[in-house]
Formats: structure tokens, sequence, C-alpha cells
């Protein structure tokens, strides 16, 4: 009996972790799309969208090390972070995006509209023969220390002009805020 009570626990505890993490992701989420949506217009119906969001979440990678090289914050704990550099991820934003934009943050969403594969995007640009178009991706969250998260977004474009950088946001008082913005780069 004991061992079933245990065991009933252990699952209740996992599986909160798990709704927890999702939670985190869509809150990390909002704050990105609110940041760089807010100057876009609202899309009805035959307005082009220029910026658009990538459907995927990009993979961390070896970018990451040299972030972590320019912070103190950051080096403290590396090990934590290094541990979420994985390069053959394979996940999406849905689970986020439906959570999101269910029954709240309607204003966001005329604004971000539908999120976008590679493809699509360029079948996009392609028809529109505009190369004002962006596609922001934004890479898998990674969280340290119990209260800061280090998230990576990059602006692709058809033509040269991409551009990207780090957050490092911090949970403060149970809200997420942009603490940091780091490594910014443009091409």
């Amino acid at each position: 009996m004991k061992f079933d009570f245990k065991l009933i626990i252990a699952f209740i505890f996992c599986f909160q972790m798990g709704f927890s993490q999702e939670n985190q992701d869509t809150a990390i989420l909002k704050i990105l799309l609110s940041k760089y949506y807010q100057n876009e217009k609202v899309i009805v119906k035959n307005r082009l969208q220029l910026l658009s969001f990538y459907c995927s979440k990009a993979p961390n990678n070896e970018e990451t090390l040299e972030v972590i090289s320019k912070s103190e914050l950051l080096k403290q704990n590396s090990a934590e972070i290094k541990k979420q550099i994985n390069n053959q991820l394979q996940e999406d934003w849905s689970k986020e995006y439906s959570s999101l934009f269910s029954n709240q943050n309607q204003y966001l969403k005329s604004k971000v509209n539908n999120c976008l594969s590679i493809d699509e995007f360029h079948k996009v640009s392609i028809r529109f023969n505009d190369n004002n178009q962006r596609l922001m991706i934004v890479s898998k969250p990674m969280y340290f220390a119990k209260k800061y998260c280090l998230v990576k977004v990059a602006f692709y474009r058809n033509i040269e002009h991409n551009s990207g950088s780090f957050f490092l946001i911090e949970n403060l008082n149970g809200e997420w805020t942009v603490r940091e913005v780091l490594n910014e780069w443009e091409t």
C-alpha cells in the first residue's frame, strides 16, 4: 500500500513539472511576441503580414557558449545551461501557441496570425516579391537557477539583413521579465 502511494505521488510530481514547463514556455513566448509584434499592424483581409512566426523551436547550439563567456551570471550557471544545448531538437510551439491564444490575448493573436514553416515563408516572400518580410525564430528556452531563462530570438529574411540576440529573462514574484539582451548581431 505504501509503495502505491509513493508511486502516485511521484506520478503527480512529474506531471506537474511537465505542465509547469509548458506554462513557463507559454509565458516566455508571450513576452517575446508582445515585444516584437508591438508595432505590427493587425492582420485583416488582404493585408500583407511583414513579420511571421516560425512554428518550430530552434535548437540551442554552440553559439550559446559564446554568450555564456560574456556574462558572469551565465558563467556561474554554465554547467546547467550547457546540459540544455541540443542540436537534434524536434519540438514546435503548437502547445504554447494554442495555450496562449485559446481564450485570451486575441489582439496579439490578430497580429501574429498563424505560424509558418520555412517553406511557407519562402512561398509568401516569392508571391509578394518583396524583401520586407521577416521570419521570427525563437529557440527552446533554457531554464537555470530556478528563476532565470535564456532564449535566443533570430530574424531571417530572404535577403541579407538577418539579426538576432539572446534574452536573459528573470522570474520576479511569479512574473517573467526581460533582464538583459545579450550578444546582439546583425548581417
